[in-house]
C-alpha cells in the first residue's frame, strides 16, 4: 500500500526547540564554510629539487671561491635558497647558506644566518662553529673595546662548542687561547689540561700550555712541561720551543742541544738553524755558530743576515781583515745601507781595528739620519737609538774624549725609560775612566735623586759613596735596599762587592752565602762562586780562591772573566804557567779587545820569558786601558828585561802617574812602593850611564 504524506505522524517540538534549529544549521553552514577557507597543509619537503639546487649552490659557490667571481657567488646564493624553498626546514640547507655567505665575504649575512639558527636551534654544532669562526677573524682587524666586545662574543661560542663538543680536543685549545688573550690564565690553564688528558700525546696541548707559561713569565714550567715528553717522542717544533723556553733563561748549552735535536727531525731548516748559532753565539761557542752560518750560506748564498754573523764572530776571533770583507759582502747583498744592524757591526768593526774616527762616522750618520725632530720616539726606535750612543759613548771614552762621551750618555738619559739607567750607568763609567772621581759621585747621585725607587740606581751610588770615602754611607744605603725579595739576591752580591773594594773580606763572604742562598739558576751560582773566588784571590787565599774559580767553570766553561781572573791569578804567582797561558788565551779568544785580558796575556807571556808577545800584548792592552797603572808596571817590565832602561822608566813615571789619580781604596801601597823602588833604581842606572832622565815623579 502506498502511503501519502498525510498519512506520517506529525512530530511536535516544544516552541524553544524550533526556535535553535534554523541557527544550529546556520553555525554547521558556517563551520563548512570555514572549514573549506582553511589553508592546505603544507606539501611535503621536495627532497628532491631540495637536493638539485643544493648541488648546484656547491658547484657555484666552488667557482666563486676559486676564481673570485661575484657573479658565481650570487649565483650559489640564489640555489641556496631555491633549495631552501624546496625544504625549508633543513637545517643542512641553512647552515650551509650561512657558510656560504662567510666564504664569499658577506659577514652580515653570515653572522644573521648562522644567530637565526641559533636561535631556531640552540644546540647547532654547525652555527655556532661558524660564529666563532666569524668573531675569531674579527678580532685581528677591531681595536680597543670593540675587540673586546669580539673576544667575549668568541669566547661565548667556543664555551657552548665545548658544552655540546666536550671531547673536541680543538674546541678546548681555542677556547684556551681565547682566555689567554682575555688574560685569564687560570681558565686558560684549565682548558689546556682538558686537551692533554683528552690526549696525552697532543703536541698542540703541550705547546698551547708551553706559550701560556712563557707569557706568565713562568718560563721553568714551560720548560718542565715540554720535557715532560720524553726526548725520544719529541717533534721539531717541541724542540724549537723548548729551546726558545732555555734561550730565555740563558740555558744557551741546553737550548743549542734542543735546537740541535730539533734539526735532525727536519735538516736544514734556517729558522732553526739560526736559533742553534745564536744560541751557541750566547755560549761563546764561535768555531760552531760560525759553521751553522756557513751551512746556511751554503744553502743561500745570499743571506745577508748571515754574511753578516759571519762577519760577527771573525771580528770576535780577532780575525779583523776576514770580518771587514765579510761586512762588505753582507752589505752588497743587503742592497741598502739602511740596515741597522749591519751599520752597528760595521762601527764595532771599525772600534776594534783602531779605527776610532770611522766608527765614529758610522754611528753619527745612522743616529742623523733616524733623528725624530720632535725628539719623540717609538719604544723599538728609542732602544736602538740607546744602543748606538751608547757605543758612541764608547768609542769617545777610547779616545779620552770625555765631554763628548758624556754629552751621549746624557742624550740616552733624554730618551727616557729603562734607558735613563743606561744613561747614567755610562756617565758614570765615563767619569770614572777618567779618574773624575767628584763627577762620578756628583752624577751617581743625580741619578738616584731622579729614581728613587730603582733599586740598581740606589746600589750603583752606594758603590760610588763607598768606594770615594763615605764607606758606611755606602753600606747603609745598600743594605736599605734588603726588602725580603728574591732581589736581595743582587743586592747581596752587590754589598759583597762593597765590601771587597773596601777590603772587608768577612763580611763580603758572609754575604756571598746569603746570595748564594738565595740563587736559583746556574748562571747566577757561578757569578757569586767568580765573586767569592775574586775576595779570597785578593785575601791571598790561593788555594780556596782557585776551588771557586772551578767552581764557576764548571758551570760556565766559557766565561771569559772567570777564565782571565783564574789565569791571571796563576800568572801573577809564577805558578802553572803553562796552564795560566792556556785560560788567558781562551779569554782573549773569547773577547779580543778587552785590555784586562790583554794584560793578562802579556804579564803570562813575560812570567814565561817569552819577551816578544808580551810586549805586543801590552801595547794592545795600553791602547785599549791607558788609565791602569799596573799595565804600564808590567810594560816597564818588559823593557827592564829587554834593556830598553830608558823606555821602562818612561812606562814607570806613567804608572805612578796614574796611581796619583787613582781612589786612594783602590792603589795598593805595596804595589806603589815597588813600582817607585824600580823607577829610583832605574833612573840611577841611566844616570850611571850619562843618560838624561826625567825626574818629574
Amino acid at each position: 500500500m502506498t502511503l501519502r504524506s498525510s498519512a506520517l505522524p506529525t512530530l511536535r517540538l516544544p516552541r524553544k526547540v524550533r526556535t535553535l534549529i534554523p541557527a544550529a544549521a546556520m553555525l554547521l553552514a558556517v563551520n563548512a564554510v570555514l572549514a573549506q577557507a582553511k589553508p592546505a597543509p603544507p606539501p611535503p619537503p621536495d627532497r628532491g629539487s631540495a637536493y638539485y639546487h643544493d648541488g648546484l649552490a656547491h658547484l657555484y659557490e666552488e667557482l666563486a671561491v676559486n676564481n673570485g667571481r661575484p657573479d658565481y657567488a650570487a649565483q650559489a646564493v640564489e640555489e641556496y635558497k631555491l633549495a631552501l624553498n624546496a625544504d625549508p626546514d633543513s637545517k643542512y640547507l641553512q647552515d650551509g647558506l650561512a657558510d656560504l655567505y662567510f666564504r664569499i665575504g658577506r659577514i652580515r649575512e653570515a653572522v644573521s644566518a648562522a644567530q637565526e639558527q641559533t636561535r631556531k636551534n640552540p644546540n647547532d654544532i654547525d652555527a655556532h662553529t661558524l660564529l666563532g669562526k666569524v668573531y675569531l677573524r674579527s678580532l685581528g682587524d677591531m681595536q680597543g673595546t670593540q675587540a673586546t666586545e669580539m673576544l667575549q662574543l668568541a669566547i661565548t661560542e667556543y664555551e657552548k662548542l665545548a658544552q655540546l663538543k666536550p671531547k673536541d680536543l680543538e674546541t678546548h685549545l681555542l677556547l684556551g687561547q681565547l682566555y689567554g688573550l682575555n688574560h685569564d690564565s687560570a681558565k686558560a690553564e684549565a682548558q689546556f689540561k682538558l686537551g692533554q688528558s683528552l690526549d696525552s700525546n697532543s703536541e698542540e696541548a703541550v705547546l698551547n700550555m708551553a706559550r701560556l707559561y712563557v707569557e706568565q713569565g713562568q718560563v721553568q714550567q714551560a720548560i718542565d712541561a715540554l720535557n715532560r715528553i720524553p726526548a725520544d717522542d719529541r717533534s721539531a717544533r717541541i724542540d724549537v720551543a723548548l729551546g726558545a723556553a732555555l734561550d730565555q733563561v740563558r740555558r744557551y748549552k741546553d737550548a743549542a742541544a734542543a735546537y740541535r735535536a730539533a734539526l735532525e727531525e727536519e735538516p736544514a731548516n734556517p729558522e732553526t738553524q739560526r736559533a742553534l748559532a745564536t744560541a751557541l753565539l750566547a755560549e761563546n761557542q764561535l768555531d760552531e755558530a760560525l759553521a751553522v752560518y756557513r751551512d746556511i750560506l751554503q744553502a743561500d748564498p745570499n743571506d745577508a743576515q748571515a754574511q753578516m754573523k759571519v762577519s760577527e764572530i771573525q771580528r770576535r776571533q780577532g780575525h779583523y781583515t776576514e770580518a771587514l770583507a765579510s761586512l762588505n759582502k753582507a752589505k752588497t747583498l743587503n742592497g741598502t745601507s739602511e740596515n741597522l744592524e749591519l751599520s752597528f757591526n760595521e762601527a764595532v768593526l771599525y772600534d776594534a781595528l783602531g779605527k776610532y774616527g770611522d766608527a765614529e762616522a758610522t754611528l753619527q750618520s745612522v743616529l742623523s739620519a733616524t733623528t725624530r725632530p720632535d725628539g719623540k720616539y717609538p719604544e723599538a726606535e728609542r732602544n736602538n737609538r740607546a744602543t748606538f750612543l751608547d757605543r758612541l759613548g764608547v768609542v769617545y771614552r777610547e779616545q779620552n774624549k770625555t765631554l763628548e762621551s758624556i754629552a751621549a750618555y746624557k742624550k740616552i738619559v733624554e730618551l727616557g725609560g729603562d734607558n735613563v739607567i743606561r744613561g747614567y750607568q755610562g756617565e758614570i763609567e765615563t767619569y770614572r775612566d777618567a779618574r773624575l772621581w767628584k763627577e762620578a759621585t756628583a752624577a751617581s747621585a743625580e741619578a738616584a735623586k731622579a729614581l728613587p725607587k730603582d733599586r740598581g740606581v740606589q746600589l750603583l751610588y752606594a758603590f760610588q759613596l763607598a768606594i770615594s770615602g763615605q764607606p758606611d754611607q755606602g753600606v747603609a744605603l745598600a743594605k736599605a735596599q734588603l726588602n725580603g725579595s728574591p732581589d736581595d739576591r743582587d743586592t747581596e752580591t752587590s754589598i759583597a762587592n762593597i765590601d771587597l773594594q773596601l777590603h772587608r773580606f768577612p763580611d763580603a763572604l758572609a754575604h756571598l752565602a746569603k746570595a748564594d742562598l738565595l740563587a736559583t739558576r746556574p748562571e747566577e751560582h757561578a757569578y757569586i762562586a767568580l765573586l767569592r773566588a775574586t775576595v779570597l784571590d785578593r785575601d791571598k787565599k790561593y788555594d780556596e780562591a782557585e776551588i771557586d774559580y772551578r767552581k764557576a767553570l764548571t758551570i760556565e766553561p766559557n766565561n771569559a772573566t772567570v777564565l782571565n781572573d783564574f789565569g791571571y791569578m796563576l800568572a801573577d804567582r809564577g805558578v802553572r804557567l803553562p796552564e795560566a797561558l792556556k785560560l788567558i788565551q781562551q779569554a782573549v779568544a773569547l773577547d779580543p779587545q778587552n785590555g784586562s785580558y790583554l794584560d793578562s796575556l802579556g804579564w803570562v807571556y813575560f812570567k814565561m820569558g817569552n819577551y816578544g808577545p808580551a810586549e805586543e800584548n801590552l801595547h794592545k792592552a795600553i791602547e785599549r786601558t791607558a788609565s791602569d797603572a799596573s799595565i804600564h808596571d808590567h810594560l816597564g817590565q818588559v823593557y827592564e828585561k829587554t834593556g830598553h832602561l830608558k823606555q821602562a822608566v818612561a812606562q814607570w813615571e806613567r804608572s805612578m802617574t796614574e796611581y796619583a789619580h787613582t781612589l786612594p781604596i783602590d792603589a795598593d801601597p805595596i804595589e806603589i812602593a815597588k813600582v817607585k823602588h824600580k823607577l829610583d833604581e832605574a833612573r840611577t842606572k841611566l844616570a850611571r850611564n850619562g843618560q838624561a832622565v826625567n825626574k818629574k815623579s
